[in-house]
């Protein structure tokens, strides 16, 4: 479901920190996604101008050994990859930008309410929706096989205001009037 969003995060957190001239994505290297979201961030950067680079984690420790390597990197910007596990670690995600002072980005609404500065991906409510279209259609007598493969393309952008200012960053106000949810 994350299909199509990471190139929308990388323009959204730049606006955000405009200063950002490395902006890192971390992926779990055990998803099978990665491929396609490193070549979304390859793409954005190509489009937008903006270098990116790419970081793995798998583990807990690895997540720690990433944000401290983003450091390291002068990175100014780092985007969360939609992976399961990640968003598992959504509390500990929050936790590490708030230590390191990274400004970040997550697929899930979910990492905004947990401290973390902004999240842009699927609306959950959505793809719920579609699912339960399709089973009505099919409690109605449809056979799946019979029914067009259908995705949720909106995307939810969430933001922290808290974050932001704890960041010391300033939230553009077109970033804000695109938000679905502004948490102050």
């Amino acid at each position: 479901m994350s299909e199509g969003f990471v190139a929308r995060q990388i323009k959204l957190i730049h606006e955000v920190v405009p200063s950002a001239t490395l902006i890192a994505v971390l992926v779990n290297s055990s998803n099978p996604n990665n491929p396609q979201e490193i070549g979304e961030a390859r793409q954005a950067q190509a489009m937008l101008g903006i270098k990116t680079t790419v970081l793995e984690a798998t583990t807990r420790r690895e997540i720690d050994a990433a944000f401290a390597k983003s450091i390291e990197l002068k990175v100014g910007a780092l985007i969360i990859g939609a992976d399961p596990y990640f968003d598992s670690q959504l509390d500990k995600f929050a936790a590490l930008a708030t230590r390191f002072n990274m400004p970040t980005i997550h697929a899930l609404r979910g990492f905004v309410a947990s401290g973390g500065l902004m999240s842009y991906g699927a609306d959950l409510a959505d793809a719920y929706h579609l699912a339960g279209i399709y089973t009505g259609r099919i409690l109605k007598g449809e056979k799946p096989a019979d029914l067009p493969v259908q995705q949720s393309t909106k995307g939810e952008l969430a933001v922290n205001l808290q974050t932001a200012k704890a960041l010391g960053l300033t939230v553009p106000q077109s970033v804000l009037a695109a938000a679905d949810e502004v948490i102050e």
